[in-house]
């Protein structure tokens, strides 16, 4: 089947990925994992600081759902368990080297054994479900499972979005394998035309062409079966696809990921191949541009990561660990008028500005570029979010929290990342994203 569609957004930014660019490999001597990557999972320590693991034992499980696991990425010590306010974990950092025997994994053959394979290799937590965009519930009944292999979001790399170079088409096949044990229905994979693998076997094939963001599970899944009250479909992207093929193949937690280096002021914009969740200095070491300006390091896409500052000891590859973007932060920029300055060098999606109708590459920073103010009624949101859905009266129904409303205006379909776009052409400076997350845990939160 083939999706098209004409809303959505491109923004010209220098410094892609090469499409020939070949993959590096970096050395990884530190690693952490983030339960607040992951909304749902109600995270409870399985370790202790000084103790020794493998690839793919538990680190934190889920207190709701003890079987639903995060595990370690690599063998090793457990450096720190770092906390936060009340106690709250932030992270579980591991120091590569002697650690204990790996966990192993035995090839799912009924519903039950790949829920417990999901589950327990800590593959469940990569994947999220809707409605809510969480971590998916073991005890559900999954009417139909979306993975979406493409990413047309700002500088995304084709080959980290499916792990191109390290993961193969048996390893796609064998995770629809397992992911059509789990459910009724039908397991649907998204790609572009660049596509390599052909179509797999046990899967629906969906061709998506189109601007970002086509290419998020929330925009396919309403084109093809949309989300009702009452219906579970859990979504995950290429990478976690074949990260499930390839452990239940080799019975052994699978931590390799392709990182795209990319954006401005990278030298050479690269692929790199790591594991999920590894220290992000060494990844950067060499590879920025020095010209004495203060950097804004974003974990993911300029649209929806996560800023992390290599300063600090909170400097690791945040889910969904397929990219790292450097821009310019622009606090140390001196501009003549400012944010209403018309130089063409200014990036832009409004016809005020020359920037619109230029075809070049542009070196945008992290400024905000104007205040916050009460949301104006353009429909700007509409011209960028291909979903047949009111968005702005949505936003409205979240921040009034009305539950019938956010109801009947689509709040089951959606996901924080949904709203991106829209957030970037926003007038009024809202941060659309967050609204969205804390709308859908507050309607989890009153009706479960």
């Amino acid at each position: 089947m083939q999706l098209n569609f004409r809303k959505g957004l491109k923004l010209n930014i220098e410094g892609a990925v090469p499409g020939d660019a070949k993959l590096t490999d970096v050395p990884v001597r530190l690693c952490a994992v983030a339960p607040s990557d992951y909304p749902g999972f109600v995270p409870k320590p399985a370790v202790k600081e000084g103790d020794t693991v493998g690839c793919g034992s538990p680190l934190l499980y889920d207190k709701i759902y003890p079987e639903v696991n995060l595990v370690s990425p690599l063998a090793g010590t457990v450096r720190a368990i770092v906390r936060g306010e009340r106690r709250r974990i932030l992270r579980v950092e591991v120091e590569a080297g002697a650690g204990a025997d790996a966990p192993s994994f035995a090839m799912p053959k009924d519903r039950k054994s790949a829920l417990d394979f999901l589950s327990q290799a800590g593959l469940l937590a990569l994947m999220r479900q809707r409605p809510y965009d969480i971590v998916p519930n073991p005890a559900d009944a999954v009417r139909d499972v979306f993975v979406s292999a493409l990413d047309y979001a700002p500088l995304a790399a084709y080959s980290a979005t499916t792990g191109s170079g390290v993961f193969t088409k048996a390893d796609f096949e064998a995770g629809v394998a397992v992911l059509r044990l789990v459910t009724d229905g039908k397991v649907y994979v998204a790609t572009s035309a660049q596509w390599p693998h052909g179509a797999l076997k046990g899967a629906e094939m969906l061709e998506v062409n189109g601007r970002y963001p086509a290419s998020n599970v929330s925009v396919q899944i309403e084109a093809v079966a949309p989300v009702n009250k009452g219906d579970i479909v859990w979504t995950l992207d290429g990478m976690t696809l074949a990260r499930i093929g390839r452990t239940a193949q080799s019975g052994h937690f699978c931590a390799d990921t392709v990182v795209a280096l990319a954006g401005p002021e990278v030298v050479a914009p690269s692929l790199l191949r790591t594991v999920v969740g590894a220290d992000i200095r060494p990844l950067l070491e060499g590879r920025l541009k020095n010209t004495g300006r203060h950097l804004r390091i974003i974990s993911g896409n300029v649209l929806t990561g996560t800023a992390v500052d290599p300063r600090t000891d909170d400097a690791f590859i945040r889910f969904p660990y397929r990219q790292i973007t450097v821009i310019d932060e622009g606090d140390d920029v001196a501009e003549f008028m400012g944010w209403a300055s018309l130089a063409p060098s200014k990036m832009s999606e409004s016809r005020s500005f020359p920037g619109h109708f230029l075809s070049r590459l542009f070196r945008p920073d992290a400024r905000l570029h104007g205040g916050r103010r009460a949301m104006i009624m353009s429909g700007q949101y509409d011209e960028v979010l291909p979903m047949d859905i009111m968005t702005e009266y949505l936003v409205k129904a979240i921040l009034s929290h009305n539950i019938e409303d956010m109801e009947k205006l689509g709040i089951y379909e959606i996901a924080p990342e949904d709203f991106a776009a829209a957030e970037y052409v926003d007038t009024s400076k809202l941060p659309l994203q967050q609204i969205v997350r804390d709308g859908l845990d507050y309607l989890r939160k009153e009706l479960e």
